[in-house]
């Protein structure tokens, strides 16, 4: 298998990584036509507003994990967090939790992303992100589980996503130890912003500003999705160092 690179900590120290958007129904060799277009450190797919099935996730990691490219996935809804780990046993590195707005739903999905001693996720999944490394995957008694256990607490990366005011007010409390990725969805931000007429932000850009200045000491940096270069270039002028961007761009 191919070495795999550590992406959590890629993010940690500030570099500038793009990931790209594919569908959980492609093949090897469509993935594999879409990672041929730019430098990417993740692919991700959405299962809040496009349709899928766990069978889908299973297939579409297994095409990621032979070619060696880490998967990230945004969970179908914030109060699904306690199938974080359900989520992971298909093969993700990543997980984007939508909607989050308080330190209680942070406190959830990090119990549910880590093992223990951080978290209290479930052993078990032969799909695991990088789990054959640790042992013979038909012999359950041949794993290292500790080993792999703190593997996957220092490579697996969470993110969590603001969509309204309140969470990019409180932003610097959401990201908590366990959070490396602070995330926008700006179309429902933006209805946030326009039902507070005294918000103080009106625009998404100066949401991303004042989080940005929140996290300026934090090891979780901001992440943004993007579909045009245009786009691209002020984000990353602004200090946003993960973009989730179209093939090609």
């Amino acid at each position: 298998m191919t070495e795999v690179s550590n992406l959590k900590e890629r993010i940690h120290r500030g570099e500038l990584i793009l990931g790209v958007g594919a569908s959980l129904d492609m093949g090897r060799g469509q993935l594999e036509d879409i990672l041929g277009q730019g430098e990417y450190g993740f692919v991700y797919a959405d299962c809040q507003h496009s349709p899928f099935n766990e069978q889908d996730l299973f297939t579409f990691c297994g095409h990621a994990e032979a070619i060696g490219i880490p998967v990230q996935v945004r969970i179908s809804h914030t109060r699904h967090t306690y199938l974080i780990g359900r989520y992971l046993d298909f093969g993700p590195t990543g997980i984007l939790v939508p909607e989050v707005e308080n330190v209680a739903e942070v406190d959830e999905a990090i119990k549910y992303f880590y093992y223990p001693q951080v978290g209290r996720r479930s052993w078990g999944g032969a799909a695991r992100r990088n789990v054959s490394a640790f042992g013979q995957l038909d012999d359950p008694w041949s794993m290292d589980r500790v080993a792999y256990a703190d593997w996957w607490n220092s490579n697996g990366y969470l993110a969590i996503q603001m969509e309204s005011v309140d969470a990019v007010i409180n932003a610097g409390k959401l990201a908590k130890p366990g959070v490396d990725l602070l995330a926008f969805g700006p179309n429902d931000l933006r209805f946030s912003i326009e039902s507070l007429p005294h918000s103080p932000f009106k625009t998404v850009d100066e949401c991303i500003g004042h989080v940005l200045e929140q996290l300026r000491d934090s090891t979780a940096h901001v992440s943004l999705g993007v579909t045009t270069a245009e786009q691209r270039d002020k984000y990353i002028e602004m200090g946003v160092t993960v973009l989730q961007v179209a093939p090609g761009l």
